[in-house]
Order: C-alpha cells, then structure tokens, then sequence
C-alpha cells in the first residue's frame, strides 16, 4: 500500500478556527463605507403579465437613492443553461415575454435606499398593474397539448427536455418473464434551506470593476451571466466569494447578484442585500418533483431482463439546469444493474411552479427511487432476498449502462453491497432488533421495526459532451528549500471541506507539509476557472488541475527559478451527448457507487417513522480526509431522511404555502438517526487524483428507498409516495 505523507490523513479543516469563532465573514457580514441597501419587489404571483409599474411613490420614500425595473436593464435576460428568465420582469425590454412574470418569486424592481428598513418600505409604494395569465402547476397537465403556455415565445409545447433510451427489445423480453412489477411513483420538491440566506455586496473596486461579493458555486460562470445581463466586458466585472453558507447546488443559478451589480454600477457606490428566509425559500429553485413509472420484468432465477420507464420532472418556471438533471435521471433509472432490455422516456416541463433546480444527487434520487422500489418489490415477488437479488444483477466492469457503454471507472457495486450487508450484519430471513437504551420495540405492539437496503450510483462530473477543465496555480516560495506554497483556486467552499482538501493535495504534489500550502480562493480577478462546485466533481478536477501546477512549478524550483510558479489547466476524458432516439453515448468520464441499510422504527398508532440504524458503503476510490469523508455521509445522510421523511413542500395553485422554516420541517437534532455509520470503499479510479473519486452527492442518493423498504418490512405496505409524513403512513395503515 502507497504511504502518503498528506493524503488519507484527517488534517484539520483550514476554514474551522475563523468559522467557529466568527472572524470569518459570510456574504451577510459584509459591510463598507458609504453603502446603501437593496430590497426587491416579487411579483407574488403565479402567473400574469405586467401591464404597468409606476415608481414614483417609491422614489419619493424617505432615504430612497434609486428605482430600478426591467427598462433599466441593458440585455434582460440570464439563465445557467438557457437563457429564458428576465433579470426584471415588466415593460420597457427589448426581450420577448419579459413582461410576464412565471412564478412568485420573479423579481420586478428593486429599491435602493440608505438603509435596509427603508428600502424595504418603500418596496410596498412601488404600484403594479396585473393581467393574471392561466396557471398550469401539474406536469402532467402541463404536457398536454391544449394546456396553456408558460413560454408563449419558446417552442411549440411545455415539453422543455426529452431523453430517450432504446436497448434491446423490451417487447420480446416481457413476454419471457416470470414475474413483472408496475408501479406509479412520486417524488416531491425540496428547500435547500442552507444556513445562510442569499446576500452580497457589490462595488467599484481599484481597478473600475464591477465587484460582486456573494455566494455562489462558481465564480466565473456568475461573471458571465452578470457581463452577458449588463452589456461589459468580461473584464469590468469581479466576482469574489466570501464564507459560504452552504449551497448543496441551490446557488447554481442566480439569485441577487445581477440586480446588485446593476444597482452598484448605475449608482458608482456600494450596495448591499440580504435576504428575508421567505424571500429565500419564494426566490431559488428547488429540487424537481417527479412522477415516475416504472413497468420491470424479471425471470423466476433472479435476473431483471426488461425495464420501461418514463419519469416526468416538473422544470418550474425557467431551464435552470433542468435539462442536466434529467440527464443524470436518465442514466440512474436502470439502476447499479446490467438490464440487457430497455425502453425509457424521462421528460422536463415548464410549469408555473417555482423552478425546478441542482440539489445533491442531481436528478439521481428521483430516479433511484424509482428503480430500488421496483428492485425491493421484485425480490419480493420472486420470494428472494433483496440483497441477494441485488448481487445478482448488479453491474460489474464490461457491463453496459443503460446508455449502451460500460462505465469508464471501476464498477464496485458489488463491494459497497457486500459491505453495507456485512456492516449491517444483514442476514437473509433474520433480522434481530438492535436495543436502544429506554426503547424496546418489541415490549410495544404499536411499535414495530424493519430492515430495509438500497444501493445507487452517479456520474462525477456534469460533462455530457462538455469539455470538463479546471485550472490552478502554484507558487514556490523560498531561497534553498521551499518555505512556502501559494495555492491558487477559484473553487468555492461550501462546507463539504474542499478547500482543506486542496490544500492536503497541494501538500501531497509538491512534497512538504500541509502547514506550508497557503490557499487563495474564489476571486476571478486573480485566477482561472474551477468549474462548478457541483457534480461531485471538485476533488477529482482540482486534484488533477494542482497536481498539474505542481508538476510545472517544481520543474522551474530545480532549474532555481525563484519563486517558481506552475499553471495548469486539466482537461478530463472526453465525453459524448446522448444518441436523440437511444441514449446511446458515454456520458461521463467517471461514476461512483454506494449501497445502504437502514433500520427504522414506525409507530402504528401516530404514524411516525424513527431512522435507528443507517449504514453507508461508499466507494470514494481514495479518502483524502477520512475525517471529512464522514462528515459528508452523516450530512447527506441527515438531509436525505429530512427528504424521505419530514420535508412537506407544499404549493396551491403555484402558491408556496410553506414559505417559512415555522411551517417547512427540515430535521434537527431530535430527528436524525440515532446510528449513522460509514464504511469506506476505496478502489482507486485510474483518472483520480492519487485514485480520488467523488463523494459529496453519493451517500444521499438511496437513502429514500431504504427508509421505503424497512418501512414496507415492518408494516408491510408499500409506501410510493413520500415524504412519509405521520398523515401518509396512516393513510397508506389504512387508519385515516
């Protein structure tokens, strides 16, 4: 075995001691001389176009500095995949349809006052004339031809993404099996509910630029957009990250940066915005709600030889990056498994709902929960084990995906099974209750529990025919020996702990310790583009790009260049879109794989459902931290039951009725699994960084069929629909 002097050691986090004391400043800390405040209108409505806006109320408000609404912005317009979403909705754009506003959380003006409760006031004086425009929140009604338009001036239909797979002949292999399984399931929407709201501050720097401080996920994809909606150049416009409050792919797509660089650009001064947590949770997108089924044929020896799928995801309002999730549903909907037979159609559409957005695993938990109910309901059928039903169809190297090519990295699907089972101690047909102290589940007849298991996988990367990159530098300081390395590298920190991870890497290429790297992070003005913090990608990107940088600096320090300073820029293997009518392609350069139990606890006469025991196998190729590593499964883990389990979205008529986090649940310290326990699975992948693969998505991904199975174990119905409030469970009991 390889010894690393950085890699594979728990180093302490490089952000923790000025996060846990408060010296480290979040975008809502930041503050300069001078600086006037923002508040934005939304429309508050589903639907409509604006006839009017008058703003002189507004403008004459005590401490108003400025009103601004869509006239006033230069190209209206912005989008991380399409660029469909006004940056103001109303008249006065040279855009088509960008006076009419989609969803609640459009924005439509914005006040810039000299203090915050001042803007916010005179917010209320801004008058708006509505003509409410047909509502369509339902996808499936959404589809339907004769159903009214969300985009009058895109396309022909609602039907914003399709994606299709044909492999083999599904037809002739449902007539040969012996057991087939139809089922009709529903995934809801999900607030990111990150711990920090969206907030910024934008100004002139030194330099003339346009200077945006605000979180985000990708430093130079926000530039951009910012550059594209204001007309400049690329190189009038900085954007620099500031602590990050989490981001699990909700800060992806823009939320206040435009309207800030607008509004410091147009007034030469500093303006500040931070977000209401209702104006947060009406104003960025959610994770897509689905409608999946599912019709899977296997023969009486275990083997799955035919699956049909279709999965329609509701888009929302705009693109946002629903055409890339539904890739990523595509791919996941067969599962870890060699399926030889395949006929899948996964649809996006527009609705008047809040957009569909990126959230950890990325269109994958939609998709696998679709795909380990129909696996758990099979072996069921068969009267087999489910873990033994897995071992036999899951996929091993050679085999093809759904998508017709086998994977470019190792396929260990099969390990992570094998180690969640043995960690478990999962026995087939036997299932002894784990004691918890003061609770006896047995001693209580409307206590019940079961066992329930899950596995998954996921591309690292968001590629698809992208030529994925990712750029760093390093600099060499010191007279004979090397005193210091200066890292530099534009990824964001959302928490996941990457830029300790970098630094342990930086440490690991050049050859000294980790308390030598310095890194300088997440400032366009001083670095190229990461690509996105998103996709599992950053550890397997970075490693490679710093490893690079490292290579070209150490060259230069031997010949005694002083300081010596490598760039590089690291081109990942390249990658195809789908074939339009089969799918056919080799989407990703890189998966990963994971399996899981779970244990849980129902009780039959409220309807709640308790997680006690949850084990992970993941097979993160090389652990950089262990220590981070964990982390990630016990958060993942945490979030994805708040998704199975307590998490109720709820919207009327394209109206969030759950607007506030008094009556959206996410779960606290109370809620989580008593049990959380990581088991690491690590087989090298030939492309990663010292083996590296991805992690930050992983661990979430079949969570929700777990907790599905075990439910189903104790109970015995089926529960597909989720989440699996105390109201569903008792529905589903037949008590309500």
């Amino acid at each position: 075995m390889t010894t690393y002097n950085s890699i594979g050691k728990s180093m302490p986090r490089v952000d923790a001691r000025g996060k846990v004391t408060g010296e480290t400043p979040y975008s809502g800390d930041l503050s300069m001389k001078g600086m006037s405040h923002m508040k934005i209108l939304f429309s508050g409505r589903p639907h409509a176009r604006v006839k009017w806006i008058k703003t002189g109320k507004a403008e004459a408000a005590p401490g108003v500095v400025a009103v601004f609404t869509a006239k006033d912005v230069p190209v209206n317009e912005y989008g991380l995949q399409w660029q469909d979403q006004p940056v103001l909705c109303g008249p006065g754009s040279s855009k088509p349809g960008a006076d009419v506003v989609r969803f609640v959380g459009d924005q439509i003006a914005v006040v810039v006052a000299q203090t915050e409760s001042q803007a916010a006031e005179a917010v209320k004086l801004i008058e708006v004339e509505y003509e409410d425009l047909p509502v369509v929140t339902d996808p499936l009604e959404a589809m339907k031809p004769e159903s009214p338009r969300v985009h009058e001036e895109i396309g022909d239909s609602n039907i914003c993404v399709h994606y299709k797979i044909r492999k083999g002949n599904v037809e002739e292999a449902f007539a040969k099996a012996d057991v087939i399984v139809e089922s009709e399931y529903r995934t809801p929407a999900q607030e990111h509910a990150y711990l920090q709201p969206e907030a910024g501050l934008a100004y002139i720097d030194e330099e003339g630029r346009i200077t945006v401080a605000c979180g985000g996920q990708w430093t130079h994809e926000d530039q951009e957009q910012i550059a594209h909606a204001l007309n400049l150049p690329l190189d009038r416009i900085r954007v620099i990250y500031p602590a990050i409050g989490g981001a699990f792919g909700g800060r992806e797509d823009m939320s206040v940066q435009i309207v800030l660089a607008l509004a410091a650009w147009k007034l030469q001064r500093p303006v500040k915005t931070v977000w209401s947590r209702q104006e947060s949770i009406l104003g960025h997108g959610k994770r897509h709600a689905a409608v999946l089924r599912a019709k899977w044929g296997a023969t009486k020896d275990g083997k799955v030889i035919a699956i049909e799928n279709e999965i329609v995801g509701d888009g929302g309002a705009y693109m946002y990056t629903t055409n890339k999730v539904l890739g990523n549903s595509t791919i996941t909907s067969t599962g870890p498994y060699f399926i030889p037979n395949v006929k899948t159609d996964v649809y996006g559409v527009y609705t008047n709902n809040v957009p569909g957005a990126a959230f950890r695993g990325f269109g994958a938990p939609q998709a696998l929960f679709m795909a380990e109910m129909q696996m758990n309901k099979l072996a069921e059928k068969l009267g087999m084990d489910p873990v033994e039903f897995r071992l036999k169809n899951a996929l091993k190297d050679g085999d093809a995906l759904g998508v017709g090519t086998p994977s470019p990295s190792p396929v260990t699907v099969v390990q992570c099974i094998e180690a969640a089972r043995d960690k478990f101690q999962w026995e087939s047909g036997k299932f002894t209750l784990s004691k918890v102290e003061g609770r006896k589940a047995e001693s209580a007849s409307h206590l019940v529990r079961g066992k329930g298991f899950a596995a998954g996988f996921k591309n690292i990367g968001f590629s698809f025919g992208y030529q994925e990159n990712c750029w760093a530098r390093i600099e060499l300081r010191g007279k004979a020996e090397i005193d210091e390395v200066i890292l530099y590298h534009a990824s964001a920190e959302v928490g996941q702990g990457t830029h300790t991870v970098m630094t342990q890497m930086a440490a690991e290429a050049v050859g000294i310790p980790f308390e030598k790297v310095k890194l300088i992070s997440s400032d366009t003005a001083t670095m190229g583009s990461s690509g996105s913090v998103s996709a599992s990608r950053m550890t397997f990107m970075s490693g490679n790009a710093i490893r690079g940088a490292a290579e070209v600096a150490l060259k230069k320090w031997k010949a005694e260049e002083r300081p010596a300073i490598g760039e590089f820029k690291y081109l990942a293997p390249r990658t195809t879109q789908f074939e339009p009518e089969t799918g056919y392609s080799t989407p990703n350069f890189a998966y990963a794989w994971v399996a899981q139990a779970a244990e849980v606890e129902v009780d039959t006469e409220t309807g709640h459902v308790r997680v006690i025991r949850f084990i992970s196998a993941d097979d993160v190729g090389q652990a950089i931290n262990p220590a981070l590593v964990q982390g990630q499964v016990e958060g993942a883990v945490v979030q994805a039951q708040g998704y199975a389990i307590l998490e109720d979205y709820k919207t009327k008529d394209g109206y969030v009725l759950t607007d506030q986090l008094s009556t959206y649940l996410i779960p606290t310290i109370w809620d989580i699994p008593e049990k959380v326990e990581t088991v690491l699975v690590e087989v090298k992948d030939p492309n990663g960084p010292w083996g590296a693969r991805g992690l930050g998505e992983l661990p979430y991904l079949p969570v929700a069929p777990a907790i599905a199975a075990a439910i189903h174990d104790a109970t015995g119905v089926w529960m597909d629909e989720f989440p699996f409030t105390p109201e569903r469970v008792l529905r589903a009991l037949g008590r309500i």
